[in-house]
């Protein structure tokens, strides 16, 4: 079986189902963690002239994103800058996922019925971790130079296809004027 589709879970109803204790398991809300896909949150070069500053900004009320979603996206971005840019920005994942995404597991096939419990207590098994977003949210941001501005707003502008939801692109300067 692979990954649920997005519609799933791209619903921000309820509260954070967060709660989990190393030092004291017991007190746990989630007795078990689901493994982080989005590991890297900052790359690339600080540097005190940058000009420009470049923001991913969630337009959505309120959804959930997973972090795959968000890992897919940065290492889409990521990669853009990398072959363009190089060297001359400094890239920031705003939005960490602590939320943990519940699943009622469901038997499918021959004789799934006299084995399957239905929807019958279906609080489910934690099995991914999500990012809770809401309007304004700042995903990524970006510093580099205004040269460089249409370059970051193509890298962000193929990151937002990657998660669900609507983005806008912002485009700061930092002390200077953009073009």
């Amino acid at each position: 079986m692979g990954l649920r589709p997005a519609k799933t879970v791209r619903d921000n109803r309820g509260p954070a189902w967060t709660r989990y204790s190393k030092k004291k398991p017991r007190k746990s809300f989630v007795k078990s963690m689901p493994h982080k896909n989005l590991n890297t949150f900052e790359t690339g070069v600080v540097k005190e002239d940058y000009d420009l500053r470049a923001l991913l900004v969630a337009q959505d009320d309120t959804l959930l994103v997973r972090d795959n979603a968000i890992e897919a996206a940065r290492q889409s971005a990521s990669r853009h800058l990398e072959k363009f840019v190089l060297g001359n920005y400094k890239f920031w994942v705003r939005k960490y996922p602590h939320h943990v995404v519940r699943e009622n597991g469901m038997l499918s096939g021959a004789g799934a019925d006299r084995l399957s419990k239905g929807m019958r207590k279906s609080f489910g098994k934690p099995s991914d971790l999500a990012a809770r977003i809401n309007k304004r949210d700042i995903i990524f941001e970006v510093k580099t130079y205004s040269r460089f501005a249409n370059t970051v707003s193509e890298a962000f502008r193929k990151a937002s296809h990657k998660m669900s939801g609507s983005y806008r692109i912002v485009l700061e300067p930092i002390g200077g004027k953009v073009q």
